[in-house]
């Protein structure tokens, strides 16, 4: 991706002219972009309509941080990056659910409202559980996102979101161990792409990418959105939400939780559909991780069953 701008003063001069401000200040480095594609930076502003914004600013970088570096994983960040603009500049404004107001998008540089500023200063840590009202303000919004998208073609999205989507992901599946997972892996994307009832999905809705404060919770990070099912996203955040051993206890609690809410938004016609594809979402991400990942923590009992549950509905056997 091609970068238009570049840093400090020019950054700034383009800042005052689509804010309006006297003067733009760079305050802080929120932080990097995954495998070093940039930054994230918040720029205080002088007489401008809001004291501040924050700037996503790509620049493709010379490698990978866990090696894989190819031509694939190359296009597929680039495509990502415009997927995110199309995303703010075509869908935004459709939005269901809190998302940063986007004040330009162009080129890899996205001047994007303030969170913190807006009233969602707060962010989880790790190191602990997140807070039930918490699980549930991120299950509500997926729900009611999911809702709000429901039946819409994805035009200029990702035909098929989530960043461990398998077409996109060729390297990884070539990484695999052989075995029941690995053969399944087409089979289980047929399944969930060729679901009656299709949505728009975040396609990254890990913990870290939502917002909260006393407004309630909204989300960032748009890179991977596109066509799917609500429980790919949800299967997504609950395994970033708790270890193995919650989501033995807790898990199921928090799937009628999203149907519950997924209902009140007007999605319900998709709910017996989404349930039966549920462990297919898991071992979608299973697969995933499986090639990309093999040590990380998200796996585990919890997920290895829900895709053996997947495996035995295709009729996959074997190790």
């Amino acid at each position: 991706m091609e970068r238009r701008y570049g840093a400090g003063v020019q950054i700034e001069d383009h800042l005052r002219r689509v804010t309006g401000a006297r003067a733009a200040h760079r305050v802080a480095r929120i932080q990097s972009l995954w495998s070093g594609w940039g930054e994230i930076v918040r720029f205080a502003l002088d007489g401008a309509a809001v004291p501040s914004v924050v700037v996503k600013i790509v620049e493709p970088a010379a490698s990978h941080p866990l090696g894989w570096g190819s031509g694939v994983a190359e296009a597929r960040k680039h495509r990502s990056y415009a997927v995110e603009e199309a995303w703010y500049r075509e869908w935004g404004s459709r939005c269901p659910v809190r998302i940063p107001t986007a004040l330009d998008v162009a080129q890899g540089v996205f001047v994007l409202e303030d969170l913190d500023a807006a009233g969602f200063p707060e962010r989880a840590r790790g190191g602990g559980r997140l807070p039930d009202a918490r699980v549930a303000a991120c299950i509500t919004w997926l729900a009611r996102f999911h809702a709000g998208f429901l039946g819409a073609s994805p035009d200029g999205l990702w035909p098929d979101g989530t960043y461990w989507h398998l077409e996109t992901r060729p390297d990884e599946l070539a990484a695999m161990p052989e075995g029941a997972l690995k053969r399944a892996a087409g089979p289980i994307d047929a399944r969930l792409r060729g679901a009656t009832h299709r949505t728009v999905v975040h396609g990254d809705a890990k913990v870290a990418n939502f917002c909260f404060g006393p407004s309630g919770v909204a989300a960032v990070d748009f890179q991977y959105v596109g066509g799917g099912v609500g429980v790919q996203d949800l299967a997504y955040f609950l395994g970033s939400a708790f270890d193995d051993a919650q989501l033995e206890h807790v898990a199921e609690r928090w799937v009628d939780a999203y149907f519950d809410a997924l209902r009140g938004a007007g999605g319900g016609a998709a709910e017996a559909e989404w349930r039966a594809l549920l462990p297919f979402a898991w071992a979608d991400f299973e697969r995933f991780l499986a090639g990309w990942a093999p040590e990380h923590w998200k796996r585990g009992g919890y997920a290895d069953a829900r895709t053996q549950e997947a495996l035995d509905a295709l009729g996959v056997t074997g190790s």
